[in-house]
């Protein structure tokens, strides 16, 4: 048997020219804008066969008779048996214009081209969208009921239907496919629609949150969804059934789920935070068209939602689909395939092949440039504190990454050997001799980054001070308070209003600074840390509203606990679990690949929403581990010995791993 098929380099047509060469004896003969051979060979490797029983015709399906020659089409005549038209922009991105041409435009011309070859049979792969948005159930002998066709692809798939509903001379079949996703048995995909709209904002919620905790989430209408390898099935067994031509078939899942229950499938195959409590967005239909319209035309509730979108990967409209009115009856498509064993799989049972090919080979994120030398190459880095701990890990990876990596401490002795071992390395660090508690010298130093560098790029403030002592300890050290303000925040903060109007004039730059858990956890004995440190926090999140049109990113890191100097005289902490500066400074990088306004782990996050919904418990907790733990040596005036840990010690500080106790 002999058929013609447009679209088959597509992700349903081939898979089903691969259907259709299964039967024996048969010969496609299939559409392609360009006869190279590269491209042809791999396609008839995929197909496993050569190009006698799989043919090439060149065409172009937006000319008449799809620009196929003359020659071809004489070659053609009376040859074929089925004629399936795939051909289509499937895109909610896409342009009016573009969808036009292909999808009407486009099926009028292979209407033309069918009927010229003299094929027996013509059938439309259409949609479930040419129904519009109809309220209540769509059957199968339905067509010109649709309603709400507003959107361009509606409209397009609705007119191609049309088309060969009302032109077409030859016997002819539709079928309409709900939403296709993957392989069920691979979870193979070509590109990112339907719900794979949702799979970045639910990877970010599962990278945020634990999977145990419960999310507030939203409610709509049913969402059709089905596996590509039903749809290949079910096309290729009702095209050769007898006597089914002028028939419609919706391709189509009988028992379709609330967008609730489909995003939640996904979550648990993607090991994320479930919807447990969910708001229908229905509750919102109230609102008048005019209303909502007036109201995302106010310019900054439309760069908010642009920003979100964009950030999600989401499509302009696809929040019109969450209250999706439409149902569809399939009992003529169940009828046809009855006793085949064709039928729609439930999605529980295959979601988790979906997410698992999208993350390997889908995700926006994988065709980022990853590689922190394609951030920081040839960029100027600065990064203070940079003599050991987190700021020496942080510009080793700058200067193993082809960064101009300079960095700045207090202690010129540190200084010459941090430099001396990254000599010995192969690399090049600058060192400067800056106290960024001594405004004088930061000016200085400000004064020369920008004569001798343009300023930098790209400024990690990380030089801090940190004192661990209960208040009760403190009230006579007011100095504690003055001293880590001076250098967690006033020194960072010069040294920032020092470097921004070079940021300012080049339009870009990054600022990261580098805070603590402890401001998400309000942290019991580090009241002058972490208040020094909310400061400049506070700071960033208001620089970063001003400066958010200007090409100038600024993110926070809420490090954990990390093992450094900085708190080695505090004996306990030989005990806890930590962050070596090496973990610390990856953290720094995903920074500057990803830019991110935040950066912080689970518990952080858990603890600043313990702290916001329910304080009193969060207090209760915090003053748990504040009794549990000692005050250090230079607190008690005591010489601190290293004592055998409690099991109260022990399991609170797994529990609360990279919390400043």
């Amino acid at each position: 048997m002999t058929y013609f098929v447009t679209g088959a380099t597509g992700f349903i047509g081939k898979r089903l020219v691969a259907r259709l060469l299964s039967r024996p004896g048969s010969t496609v003969y299939f559409l392609t804008r360009s006869l190279e051979a590269g491209g042809l060979q791999e396609l008839h490797d995929y197909w496993d066969c050569d190009e006698k029983r799989v043919v090439a015709v060149l065409g172009d399906l937006t000319q008449p008779d799809l620009g196929v020659s003359k020659a071809d089409i004489r070659k053609l005549k009376g040859k074929v048996e089925h004629f399936f038209h795939l051909a289509a922009v499937y895109d909610l991105k896409a342009s009016a214009e573009e969808q036009q041409r292909a999808n009407v435009d486009g099926t009028r011309n292979t209407v033309r081209l069918a009927e010229a070859i003299g094929a027996r049979h013509f059938h439309l792969v259409s949609s479930i969208a040419a129904a519009g948005l109809f309220e209540g159930l769509f059957r199968e002998d339905m067509f010109d009921e649709a309603e709400n066709l507003d959107n361009p692809y509606f409209r397009t798939k609705h007119d191609s239907e049309a088309i060969v509903r009302k032109e077409c001379s030859i016997p002819w079949r539709v079928f309409r496919p709900a939403i296709v996703v993957g392989d069920s048995r691979t979870g193979e995909m070509d590109k990112i629609d339907g719900p794979y709209y949702f799979f970045k904002l639910i990877q970010k919620i599962r990278k945020a949150l634990p999977s145990w905790m419960p999310t507030v989430g939203i409610e709509g209408g049913r969402i059709n969804v089905v596996p590509v390898d039903f749809v290949v099935a079910a096309m290729d067994h009702i095209a050769h059934l007898k006597n089914e031509d002028g028939h419609c078939f919706h391709l189509t899942d009988p028992t379709p789920m609330r967008v609730g229950d489909l995003l939640n499938t996904f979550a648990r195959a993607a090991h994320a935070p479930e919807m447990a409590m969910r708001i229908n967005a229905a509750l919102l239909g109230f609102i008048p068209r005019s209303v909502r319209k007036a109201m995302f035309a106010l310019t900054p509730v439309r760069r908010i939602r642009n920003a979100v979108m964009k950030d999600l990967g989401l499509p302009d409209d696809i929040l019109d689909f969450i209250n999706y009115p439409t149902r569809f009856d399939c009992r003529e498509t169940q009828r046809a395939l009855k006793g085949t064993g064709i039928v729609v799989p439930p999605l529980d049972s295959y979601a988790w092949r979906l997410w698992d090919y999208w993350e390997r080979h889908l995700d926006p994120d994988l065709f980022i440039d990853r590689t922190l030398r394609g951030k920081v190459e040839g960029r100027v880095v600065l990064v203070t504190g940079g003599s050991s701990g987190i700021g020496k890990a942080t510009v080793r990876k700058m200067a193993e990454a082809g960064a101009i990596a300079i960095t700045i401490a207090r202690d010129p002795k540190t200084l010459d050997e941090t430099r001396a071992e990254f000599e010995a390395a192969g690399l090049r660090l600058i060192t400067h001799v800056v106290d960024i508690a001594d405004p004088q010298q930061c000016a200085a130093f400000v004064t020369l980054l920008n004569d001798q560098y343009g300023g930098v790029d790209i400024l990690v403030n990380n030089a801090g001070r940190s004192i661990r002592r209960g208040i009760e300890n403190s009230f006579d050290r007011f100095h504690d308070f003055e001293r880590t303000m001076e250098v967690n925040y006033f020194g960072a903060l010069r040294l920032t209003m020092g470097l921004l109007p070079g940021m300012i004039a080049k339009r870009k730059g990054q600022v990261i600074n580098i805070s603590s858990i402890g401001v998400l956890t309000n942290a019991p004995r580090f009241s002058a840390y972490v208040a020094s440190k909310a400061a400049m926090d506070a700071w960033a999140r208001c620089a970063a509203s001003e400066f958010a049109d200007r090409g100038i990113e600024f993110t926070t890191i809420n490090m954990p606990l990390v093992r450094t100097p900085m708190i080695a005289p505090t004996k306990i902490y030989d005990q806890v679990p930590t962050l070596s500066p090496e973990d610390a400074a990856d953290l720094v990088v995903e920074a500057i690949i990803h830019k991110p306004v935040r950066i912080a782990t689970r518990l952080g996050i858990f603890g600043a929403l313990l702290h916001s919904l329910t304080p009193k418990v969060a207090q209760i907790v915090m003053n748990t581990s504040f009794r549990m733990f000692s005050d250090s040596s230079a607190a008690s005036h005591q010489v601190e010995k290293a004592t055998p840990q409690t099991a109260d010690q022990i399991a609170f500080s797994q529990m609360m791993r990279g919390i400043h106790f």
